[in-house]
């Protein structure tokens, strides 16, 4: 029996023993699972250097050519030739005017030439041996002449009934419909078209903030920029693939307004851009040096002000109150509340606060998140 009783003691004891190390065991995944790993944010190291700062103005698109295609002759509409919304050829027919009588007139005139030109062939001889005065021939020439002009009228007259595209661009809806009446004296409006590649932004500028640059600029605070290039951001936040170039600045200050009107023009190959659309165009003023920038969405408002979310050498987050002074591109330029070496979190501030402890990585602002706008598009900040 003692045996037996010794090899049940010690299954006894193996069985107390293992379950104490599962009990263990599970008590450490607990633990482990009741404490999770830190946030992960994305931050930017700060640095100084360089900076264009820049300025976003509103203003809005605009056809480089438009133009309104007119009747010129009276006349039923016989056919429309043209697909509402597309593009045309300058010199294409749009509209087909009745042109019967014109083709009458045409040939009456032509007749009326041939009998002048007849009469005028048989009295210069005559004219030789004095048969015809000098004055009858002079009038016999004066009539070709007349009858040559209403040649001409009549020509014209009949061409028109042929309506051209004025310029080449693209054709808006139609004005008129088949059987309308088109008017010579009213000149009656028959569509519009619109060349838009490229396309031009009309934008100002308030004059006060104009003459503060030049003011800095001539101070030596800043350089002046290269204004030859800008951008535009379209109604959705996003860049527009393609720069444009400043045309023109006015030179006197709107006194209506107190705003400066400039001109920039844009590539527009595939018709993305639309006249009549507001946008904001991104305007060069002038060069910093030794400034600090950093991604405009890292920049939070509150009651006190603007700050950013900075993480210290410990991992911990802690709040940074800073004051802007102005833009450089989509980056807020700090004028207060940072040094330099400071690493900012750009993302990830939704679900972190101060004082937390968070595992920092570096921002890659090339990045295309889920669910956002397709490659080739640039988010502005």
């Amino acid at each position: 029996m003692a045996p037996t009783f010794i090899k049940m003691l010690g299954a006894l004891l193996m069985a107390l023993f293992l379950t104490s190390c599962g009990n263990d065991t599970q008590k450490q995944q607990g633990a482990a699972a009741g404490t999770p790993p830190p946030p992960e944010v994305e931050v930017v190291t700060v640095v100084s250097g360089r900076a264009t700062i820049t300025k976003d103005l509103p203003g809005r698109l605009q056809a480089t050519r438009t133009a309104q295609v007119r009747a010129r002759v009276d006349g039923v509409i016989e056919k429309r030739l043209f697909i509402e919304g597309t593009d045309v050829k300058e010199g294409a027919t749009l509209f087909r005017i009745d042109p019967r009588s014109y083709q009458a007139s045409f040939d009456s005139a032509k007749a009326d030439l041939a009998v002048a030109r007849l009469t005028l062939d048989r009295y210069l001889p005559l004219l030789e041996i004095k048969a015809v005065s000098r004055q009858e021939v002079e009038l016999a020439e004066a009539k070709v002449k007349q009858a040559e002009a209403a040649l001409t009228r009549a020509f014209l007259d009949l061409e028109n009934t042929s309506v051209p595209a004025p310029i080449s661009g693209r054709i808006g809806r139609a004005l008129v419909t088949e059987g309308a009446l088109a008017g010579r004296n009213e000149a009656t409006q028959l569509a519009t078209i619109e060349q838009i590649d490229p396309v031009y932004a009309n934008f100002t500028q308030p004059g006060a903030d104009l003459m503060r640059m030049k003011q800095a600029v001539q101070a030596g605070k800043f350089k002046k920029a290269e204004r030859a290039q800008v951008e535009l951001i379209l109604e959705d936040g996003s860049i527009y693939s393609q720069p444009g170039k400043l045309l023109f600045s006015d030179l006197a200050v709107d006194p209506a307004t107190g705003s400066v009107s400039l001109r920039a023009l844009f590539p527009n190959p595939r018709h993305e851009l639309l006249p009549g659309t507001f946008v904001r165009v991104r305007f060069p003023e002038a060069i910093a040096d030794q400034v600090i920038r950093i991604p405009q969405r890292a920049v939070q408002s509150g009651t006190q002000g603007q700050f950013v979310m900075v993480v210290d050498t410990d991992s911990k987050l802690a709040l940074r109150t800073v004051i802007t002074s102005g833009m450089s591109g989509g980056d807020f330029i700090i004028a207060e509340g940072l040094k330099g070496g400071e690493q900012v979190v750009v993302n990830g501030l939704q679900k972190v606060r101060p004082g937390m402890m968070v595992k920092p990585l570096p921002w890659n602002p090339n990045a295309v998140p889920s669910g956002s706008s397709p490659a080739g598009s640039k988010k502005q900040g």
